[in-house]
């Protein structure tokens, strides 16, 4: 093969791992109720497809060849441990299923997965990263950055987090309705997390971003089958699509970053603002208050910009009081000072900032780029000159740092 079609198969079995691994590894965990060897034997699978792949050609169904190439490594990897015994019924299963040809579309099972990672018997700090590794394929060391630990210690972790799970008999499935709720907030908030880590790629430069807002969205529709009386659940959806709906306006032509208030309407996508509000008002009618239709609301204010041409501020500091009162983060508190500033003056803005725990700002970016910001139109230069520059120092975007470098003059 030449080198070009050595790079377009390398670039196939890339892409294959990039959209099917949190299927793959939710499809074998649950046969084999062991999520590391399930991992372990895709990782297999995919390294003997570097090697068959360039030499026979893309299999017509690169999915099915992975699977059976990870099936076929998890016999072997149980033969290695001299666990054959012990995994007897688990490895006859493997051995029948191995024979049967596989349909084009295998049973998805990641929703499973997830509430097998939400389950009360596992650390709930480790909820959401086991979650993010084992669902979606992200790696230790880019969950230990969402985390703000060291790639070590979260892959520790991470590790006990799995072995909880092969050694506590916890059932791979759907956990009965009764049950649904106590691990309900573990799963949105996992698939929230997935949305912000691939929403953080503003440039779009990365697929895996992209591709992880977009299977954060899938996952919040098929959780919406399974719990559609779930007011959060609605209220999760509509967030996530606001904010879906404004991705081509993020950047001007020239990869600039652009503000929420400074974006062109007329490049969001009215479709899907339409059906945030749908999901909206549905989660509205539930009368259940939480967390994320506060946050959808806050992003509803935002969007009628499009038909209005103008901001309701006043609004926008409502929901962020209700929001507090339910989850005060630190990003929380760091919006509702921005929307009191634009609703009562900046003045008053600058106050709640400084109300906020000055332990917890020191490495938190958009609180420096907020009072930069404020007073800069305070007319206190000086100290908005040190808060840009902490911001600028804080930023990982080079546009976004490039746009707080124009702000701070």
């Amino acid at each position: 093969m030449s080198v070009s079609g050595q790079e377009d198969t390398h670039r196939a079995i890339e892409r294959v791992a990039r959209e099917s691994y949190g299927r793959l590894v939710a499809y074998l965990s649950s046969h084999t109720r062991d999520v590391a060897s399930a991992e372990d034997a895709l990782s297999n699978a995919l390294l003997a497809a570097l090697t068959a792949w360039p030499r026979d050609g893309l299999p017509q169904n690169p999915e099915a060849w992975l699977l059976t190439a990870a099936r076929r490594s998890f016999i072997d990897l149980m033969r290695h441990q001299q666990m054959a015994e012990a995994s007897e019924p688990t490895l006859q299963l493997l051995r029948e299923e191995r024979e049967v040809t596989l349909p084009a579309e295998f049973p998805d099972d990641r929703l499973k997965l997830l509430f097998v990672c939400a389950h009360p018997a596992i650390d709930p700090a480790m909820h959401t990263p086991l979650m993010l590794q084992t669902v979606l394929g992200l790696d230790a060391a880019r969950i230990a950055h969402a985390f703000l630990v060291s790639p070590t210690t979260m892959g520790q972790r991470l590790v006990r987090a799995k072995t909880k799970i092969r050694d506590g008999g916890i059932q791979f499935e759907i956990p009965q309705e009764r049950e649904l709720p106590q691990r309900l907030d573990a799963v949105l908030e996992a698939i929230y997390a997935a949305f912000g880590i691939g929403w953080d790629d503003m440039a779009g430069v990365d697929q895996r971003g992209r591709d992880l807002a977009e299977e954060a969205i899938w996952l919040a529709r098929v959780l919406l089958q399974l719990m559609p009386q779930e007011a959060e659940v609605h209220g999760l959806l509509a967030l996530m699509l606001h904010c879906e709906a404004r991705r081509a306006a993020r950047r001007g032509p020239d990869g600039r970053y652009v503000p929420l208030s400074e974006q062109d309407c007329q490049n969001w996508s009215l479709p899907l603002i339409e059906e945030a509000e749908r999901h909206l008002d549905e989660a509205s009618s539930r009368g259940r208050t939480g967390r994320f239709q506060l946050e959808a609301a806050i992003q509803s204010v935002h969007a009628e910009r499009a038909r209005s041409g103008g901001i309701q501020w006043n609004a926008i500091m409502m929901f962020y009081e209700q929001l507090i009162r339910i989850s005060p983060t630190l990003g929380t508190r760091t919006g509702y000072a921005a929307a009191v500033a634009e609703a009562k003056g900046a003045e008053e803005g600058l106050a709640a900032l400084d109300g906020i725990n000055a332990d917890a700002i020191s490495a938190y970016q958009p609180y420096w780029a907020v009072r930069g910001h404020l007073l800069q139109r305070l007319g206190k230069t000086p100290e908005a000159l040190d808060a840009f520059d902490r911001a600028i120092g804080l930023a990982e975007d080079p546009a976004v740092r490039q746009f707080l470098l124009q702000r701070r003059g």
